[in-house]
């Protein structure tokens, strides 16, 4: 489709994208019945990007291999290779671009700037309206393994009582939604769209979930208390007491008092403070300088594996044949959306804004005074204790630690996710 068949109203949608042809909008006399500026969206990128992509790839330089026999020096270069491989001779994204227009998708102006979400609502009347947030390195593909299960829970051995009505947005610069051209698009001001959003989607009854960044998004809503929002779910709380984050901070032993689950969070938070932060310093201070990110496919992959320690891990033994979360399709889908739309220094710039008006750690206490359900993954950056979520969150209404899982939960083990939202908020259906 041109663009000159799409809503001439529409303002700098996908800047990246839209300048090579990538997306498709429904022309505005189809989506008139919205309201309030909701726009249908498709997408299809061009065959010429996805050769220009399979070129790149096969055109890379690589560096010399690792000097040592493990993964102390980064994201080794044999897990690179296979990924290159896989990437040029396996990997389909059509097939995820199909998945993604199955789904119901849409675009709506918030704030000055285009915000690009998946919105399904559950056939059962009763169902739960709940607004789902990704982080980085992810995106809404994070999401699409939980979309079935939720809204349509008696397909998938629960039942009507656990529907969910769900709402996925792409973060600002993530994606498919627009890219912000000031600063400002903090935690803080994505709140306060998401909740805009929920209320011109006709939600006064709703709930939030979130890790990673979506965990810091859905917390300041708790803080900010929109109407209508009645509780959240963490699966990447913040916990970590004051005492306990200023100890880590000095880089010392290990508090004697710890329980053994403390101690487990405190060894995790130890490790990743002092060999796994390398890439958010760089986003929190100098963003712009990643211009290797968006000239080259591997680069840009290499920078996203390397996020923690335990999903690197996990994905590297993936391209190595074993199956457990994450396929090496699943990576791939993920990059490739990033490499498609361009956003690997536009979504990097989350971290700078935050870092500019931040005044405390990711994951200190913020003193919610809403319900909150926390789920603990044992291979999360760091499995948060009960005996911390107790104290962090005063209206805890569930806390549960996971047999097995990591940062990206959702897409990892769908449906441990599943079952933990329906048990999470069973307490808050009206």
């Amino acid at each position: 489709m041109s663009e000159s068949q799409s809503s001439p109203s529409r303002r700098d949608v996908l800047v990246a994208a839209a300048a090579t042809g990538a997306v498709t909008m429904i022309p505005s006399a189809l989506y008139a019945a919205a309201g309030d500026g909701i726009r249908p969206f498709q997408v299809r990128f061009p065959d010429d990007a996805l050769a220009d992509l399979k070129r790149r790839i096969g055109a890379t330089r690589w560096p010399d291999q690792e000097t040592v026999s493990d993964d102390s020096q980064g994201v080794r270069l044999a897990t690179m290779k296979k990924l290159a491989a896989h990437w040029q001779t396996s990997h389909d994204w059509r097939k995820i671009e199909a998945k993604l227009n199955a789904q119901p998708q849409f675009v709506t102006e918030i704030d000055g700037l285009d915000i690009h979400f998946i919105h399904v609502r559950s056939k059962h009347d009763n169902a739960l309206p709940m607004i789902v947030t990704h982080g980085w390195p992810g995106s809404i593909i994070e999401q699409m393994k939980i979309i079935g299960p939720l809204t349509d829970p008696t397909a998938h051995g629960a039942t009507a009582a656990d529907a969910f009505h769900l709402v996925i947005p792409s973060l600002p610069g993530y994606g498919f939604s627009g890219k912000p051209t000031a600063p400002g698009w903090t935690p803080v001001r994505i709140a306060q769209a998401w909740a805009v959003l929920m209320q011109r989607l006709g939600y006064t009854r709703y709930v939030a979930q979130g890790g990673d960044w979506g965990n810091a998004i859905s917390e300041i809503m708790a803080l900010q208390q929109p109407v209508g929002l009645v509780g959240i779910h963490t699966n990447m709380a913040a916990t970590v007491p004051a005492d306990i984050s200023q100890a880590l901070a000095k880089g010392g032993p290990a508090p004697a008092t710890l329980s053994a689950d403390e101690r487990k969070a405190w060894d995790q938070l130890d490790d990743f403070y002092k060999n796994g932060l390398g890439y958010a310093i760089e986003m929190n201070n100098r963003p712009q300088t990643l211009y290797g990110l968006a000239d080259s496919p591997i680069g840009l992959a290499a920078w996203m594996l390397d996020h923690d320690i335990r999903s690197y891990r996990m994905i590297a033994r993936s391209f190595d044949g074993q199956k457990e979360g994450l396929t090496p399709d699943d990576v791939l889908d993920n990059v490739t959306l990033y490499w498609l739309t361009n956003t690997a220094i536009s979504s990097a710039r989350l971290y700078w804004d935050t870092a500019r008006v931040a005044k405390g750690g990711f994951f200190d206490v913020r003193g919610l005074q809403i319900p909150v359900a926390v789920s603990a993954f044992p291979d999360e950056i760091y499995q948060a204790p009960k005996s911390w979520a107790e104290k962090a969150y005063p209206k805890l209404i569930h806390y549960n630690r996971l047999p097995k899982g990591g940062h990206f939960a959702a897409w990892e083990q769908p449906d441990l996710f599943c079952a933990e939202l329906r048990t999470a908020f069973r307490s808050l259906r009206a």
